[in-house]
């Protein structure tokens, strides 16, 4: 296979969808794009998928804004660093609540969006279908899903450098960029 090929199919999915029902946002089965701009160790864009029936979708684009890992990870109660949640974006993990309740927390932190990893470090390729549970609560806010490798080893980067949050830039536009100058994770198959 063609190195990128996945990635520009998908691009092209997106942008098909997009481009057929402008305004609509995100739907099922879509893919959003962000990288990472600091630390440079992991200045990757990285592949997310929208919650299925739940949350905003992404209607601004932040060309930097802080990616911030929730505390606890799990975000499934109070957190201890919610002011620095406000108005950025938070990392949370999978795990101890469902989706809802995690993006229902960093909402009422006021952040702009959640991006929950999975739990599952060595997950490298399988996307979580994140669905509504049963209380009928509602989500203003977007929602993705992470691979679990991908959240790793951004949390793992930032522990490294002593940061609280790395610097990103959502969402990207993949079909604007050439097919080698795109800097993929490399523990990614794409």
């Amino acid at each position: 296979a063609v190195p990128g090929a996945a990635m520009l199919l998908r691009s092209l999915c997106l942008c098909l969808c997009l481009c057929c029902c402008p305004g609509c946002g995100l739907r099922l089965h879509e893919y959003l794009y962000f990288q990472v701009l600091s630390p440079g160790d992991i200045r990757y864009i990285f592949t997310a998928t929208p919650a299925k029936d739940f949350g905003g979708v992404f209607n601004t684009r932040y060309d930097q804004i802080h990616l911030v890992p929730a505390d606890p990870p799990e975000a499934c109660g109070e957190l201890n660093n919610g002011v620095f949640i406000q108005d950025q974006i938070a990392l949370v993990e999978r795990g101890g609540c469902s989706f809802l309740s995690k993006t229902r927390v960093i909402q009422e932190h006021g952040g702009r969006a959640v991006i929950i990893a999975d739990n599952a470090y060595e997950n490298d390729s399988f996307y979580i279908e994140m669905i509504q549970d049963s209380t009928r609560r509602t989500a203003d806010i977007p929602a993705l899903f992470l691979l679990g490798r991908d959240g790793y080893m951004i949390r793992r980067s930032l522990e490294q450098h002593g940061l609280p949050w790395a610097v990103i830039s959502i969402p990207v536009n993949v079909t604007s960029i050439p097919t080698y100058e795109m800097m993929q994770p490399p523990w990614t198959f794409w």
